[in-house]
């Protein structure tokens, strides 16, 4: 049991000391793009970015695992991460003086992210570690530490930013965060490197590699019965969550909220979204059951994204933070729910002999929603702060609708003994 505890150990410190760079920088981005006067379209693509690299390249990651090994890879990504964390914080000194090497910093951040996105494509290849190291009856706690670690690094790295920048407005953004990131991912690097052994059994044949996007099956995936309005029910969500994400740290600035503040307000949001799957959801789920808790997941984010819009309409500020700290968790509590129930519906729906590749359609989904979302998020903040967070309260009312017929259209094939899974 210990040789087995020891390298979920060692992968769930790697990861997690790697996500905390990661939570240092995504609040800053926004705002030191829109410093070196990235317009709000630039910023959009600039925030996705990151996505659309992990959206290419883990399939790319995990095959080339599948040959060489899942340690060679994970310390490339590692030694990747703290290159181009690095290189943020060089572009952030250095772009307070103007261009560097003739070119913009806007242009030397999209470099930055790009290659963060690379690197970071990894995690794929850090779950299919603790596949190697765990047998099927340990296998989902085991997968649970990758969230875990994403949970608690989303929490802890903006409260470790928060001490490296100053708690007033400052004409320049500070280069710190981006060097402390580096820090702590070439630690994660050092780690690795002395501490991670290699899981892959030599001798075994490489699995098929899943494609970077696969349009037969996804035509298939939605041509089976329920299945295509809960991939538009993941698309939907993610996508406005993802128009939140991008567009938190220019609406906080909006109101007033410091570099040092906005860090607190992630570290908020991090601390919730941890404590909602690891207590709320997790206790409620198997209660309510799947249709009940997205519906509950989609009007609670309903709810949050108008409040966080109604949040930008006082001009006193102190009423204006309030509101918005009120309604953030029941954002954050809805997007918690509303995930896990929509991917168990999405199983529940599918054949026993193709779970993995509809659940891989929804993967993939998710991803373009997380491409797109930031793009469109940022575009609509180009007429004011709080369209997106209109048309996201506007896209989870669709996503409840379709939740409902989903619901209606399973108990009436129910009801005339038609239904192949069990009505929830």
């Amino acid at each position: 049991m210990s040789s087995r505890r020891s390298p979920l150990l060692i992968i769930f410190f790697t990861v997690f000391i790697d996500l905390l760079g990661f939570g240092i920088v995504l609040p800053l981005l926004p705002r030191y793009g829109l410093h070196f006067e990235a317009d709000k379209l630039t910023l959009g693509f600039l925030m996705a970015s990151f996505s659309a690299m992990q959206f290419l390249f883990a399939p790319l990651w995990g095959r080339w695992s599948d040959r060489v090994g899942r340690r060679p890879v994970l310390l490339i990504g590692l030694f990747g991460s703290t290159l181009f964390y690095f290189l943020f914080a060089v572009v952030t000194q250095r772009g307070n003086l103007g261009p560097i090497f003739g070119l913009s910093p806007v242009f030397w951040l999209f470099v930055t992210r790009i290659g963060a996105g690379i690197a970071g494509a990894t995690i794929p290849t850090a779950q299919a570690y603790i596949a190697d190291v765990t047998d099927a009856k340990s296998r989902g706690k085991g997968m649970a530490l990758i969230g875990a670690a994403f949970g608690i690094g989303f929490t802890f790295g903006p409260l470790i930013g928060a001490a490296f920048v100053r708690a007033d407005k400052l004409d320049a953004p500070s280069a710190a965060p981006g060097y402390v990131a580096a820090a702590l991912s070439g630690v994660a690097f050092l780690w690795a490197l002395t501490m991670l052994p290699e899981s892959l059994k030599r001798g075994v044949a490489p699995a098929p590699g899943r494609k970077w996007f696969d349009v037969s099956s996804l035509r298939r995936a939605v041509g089976l019965p329920y299945v295509g309005w809960v991939l538009a029910s993941i698309f939907l969500t993610t996508f406005a969550f993802a128009q939140f994400e991008s567009t938190l740290s220019l609406l906080t600035e909006d109101r007033g909220i410091s570099d040092r503040g906005n860090f607190l307000v992630f570290a908020y949001i991090g601390f919730i979204l941890t404590l909602a799957q690891g207590f709320l959801v997790r206790r409620l789920l198997p209660k309510l059951g799947e249709f009940r808790m997205a519906t509950i997941g989609v009007a609670l984010m309903s709810c949050g994204l108008l409040g966080i819009g109604a949040a930008t309409l006082p001009e006193n500020r102190t009423v204006s933070l309030a509101l918005l700290f009120c309604v953030l968790p029941v954002c954050v509590v809805g997007f918690s729910a509303t995930t896990p129930s929509l991917q168990s519906l999405l199983s529940l729906n599918s054949a026993s002999d193709e779970q993995g590749g509809i659940l891989g359609v929804g993967q993939s989904i998710s991803s373009l929603a997380r491409i797109l979302g930031p793009i469109a998020g940022l575009g609509l903040q180009k007429w004011t702060v709080a369209m997106p967070y209109w048309f996201g309260a506007g896209l989870m009312a669709a996503a409840a609708l379709l939740i409902l017929t989903l619901r209606g259209a399973r108990q009436g094939h129910a009801a005339h003994g038609t239904a192949t899974e069990p009505t929830v």
